[in-house]
């Protein structure tokens, strides 16, 4: 079983074998009645480890003496449905929830997954050393669009152009933090997590966030992620979101319930008195999106039906703060003028179709959406494609953005090992939308970096 891609879906009388996706133990726990079977929550997944040999230095071993109270639960079960709903199907409170604070404003987060290449989204064509370090991937000058003075747009990225013009659009440039990590994963875990190059946090920033924000009362559409996988960003103690696999087919689920059997112990009985619950999580979605209807604007993509969805959830007044989705397809290696343009293309019209179906229902002003990667690539080119880089630019969309292109423009004289050197942290962005548009004290969940200032 490939743990980094599979959902781990099996009911618990079929599990066996030993599972660790990506390496890391975050919680320990067991449920049976003889607890033969161990179970760890690995950034919302489940990972099973039936010998103690196999169990890594960070898991938290259990108390044989602990019950099973409802947070040991909520850890244990994480995904595993299978379904529409990631969220197990009984989780949610029979009484209404009370609305969030930060009024009716909402954040709409876009993860370009693989490392965007920011040199040739937003392109620094004024610049001669762009053209001599990528002689085989550069843009010609006669291609890019909305071009200032010194920079300009992929010629994918028409509805970008549009927007940044509209006063829409701002830009953030050569954003990264110190120590930058060339993996993947680990590059994705800071950025989710909000933490330092050498830190290691089991929480998500948007997790901590939203574990504050709600604290006292249930919420558990505070935060909605739209894909095939939990993300660790909304990762908390408290459950305040919910991943959708497929949100076009929206249902309940009730599968995790048919594959237990609880008759044999007592802990779990509080269980069966919320097993209708979900009617509580899912009315609330699904009143939103009969009180709107789907735009005809949008392209047949994933991600375009992923913001699509969004959008009628907004639209139905939905008491979300956070909603996460992402796009693949950025880690260019090779045939990178093939695939950048093929990828850049979806996200453009995604987007840009979002962007003109709130601009109509006039709910931009509410609505910030924020797109970024996990690093840039290197600055010259190794052929026909780029590696692994540092700093790249950020993208801030509505929310009354001030629709400025922010810090200094890419130096590719000045490098560190072929690549570019960031200027602004990363931190401060995540810091300037929870003040800003959330009306949060970034500094309770820990971010030390000041809230930038020019982008709201």
């Amino acid at each position: 079983m490939d743990c980094a891609s599979s959902l781990l879906v099996c009911p618990l009388s079929t599990v066996h074998g030993t599972c660790f996706y990506r390496g890391y133990f975050r919680r320990f726990s067991r449920i049976g009645n003889k607890g033969k079977i161990r179970f760890a929550l690995t950034y919302g997944r489940i990972a099973f480890a039936p010998t103690k040999k196999n169990v890594r230095a960070n898991t938290i071993r259990p108390n044989k003496n602990k019950k099973m109270n409802r947070r040991n639960f909520i850890g244990l079960t994480g995904t595993f449905t299978g379904g529409t709903l990631v969220l197990p199907s009984f989780l949610h409170k029979l009484h209404a929830t009370p609305r969030t604070a930060a009024g009716n404003q909402s954040v709409v987060f876009i993860q370009l997954n693989g490392g965007n290449d920011g040199l040739n989204t937003f392109i620094p064509h004024s610049d001669p050393f762009y053209y001599e370090y990528r002689k085989n991937i550069a843009i010609p000058k006669s291609q890019i669009i909305g071009k200032s003075i010194r920079m300009g747009f992929h010629p994918a990225l028409k509805g970008f152009a549009q927007m940044q013009q509209n006063g829409d659009l701002t830009i953030v440039q050569n954003v990264g933090y110190p120590e930058p990590n060339h993996s993947h994963f680990r590059s994705q875990e800071i950025w989710q997590t909000a933490s330092d190059s050498k830190q290691y946090i089991n929480r998500g920033w948007l997790g901590r966030y939203l574990d504050v924000q709600c604290q006292g009362h249930e919420h558990h559409t505070a935060g909605i992620n739209l894909d095939t996988q939990d993300n660790l960003a909304l990762k908390g103690y408290e459950l305040t979101s919910m991943t959708i696999k497929k949100p076009q087919k929206f249902k309940q689920q009730n599968t995790l319930a048919a594959n237990i059997n609880l008759s044999s112990n007592p802990q779990l009985d509080f269980v069966r008195q919320i097993d209708q619950s979900i009617k509580a999580g899912s009315a609330e979605i699904k009143a939103a999106l009969n009180r709107t209807s789907s735009a005809q604007n949008y392209a047949q993509t994933k991600l375009a039906q992923n913001l699509a969805w969004i959008a009628r959830l907004i639209k139905g007044k939905m008491d979300t703060k956070v909603y996460y989705t992402s796009l693949g397809g950025f880690d260019t290696h090779a045939n990178q003028l093939g695939m950048h343009n093929k990828a850049l293309t979806i996200l453009n019209d995604a987007v840009y179709g979002f962007y003109k179906d709130l601009k109509q229902s006039r709910l931009l002003p509410n609505v910030t959406i924020v797109i970024f990667s996990e690093f840039g690539r290197r600055v010259k080119d190794n052929g026909n494609g780029t590696d692994h880089g540092t700093a790249a630019p950020m993208f801030v969309i509505g929310g009354k953005t001030t629709g400025k292109i922010l810090g200094s423009n890419p130096d590719l004289s000045d490098l560190y090992n072929g690549d570019l050197k960031y200027k602004i942290d990363f931190r401060s962005v995540y810091a300037s939308i929870l003040e800003n548009k959330l009306g949060f004290n970034y500094r309770q969940i820990g971010i030390k970096k000041s809230a930038m200032k020019g982008i709201f």
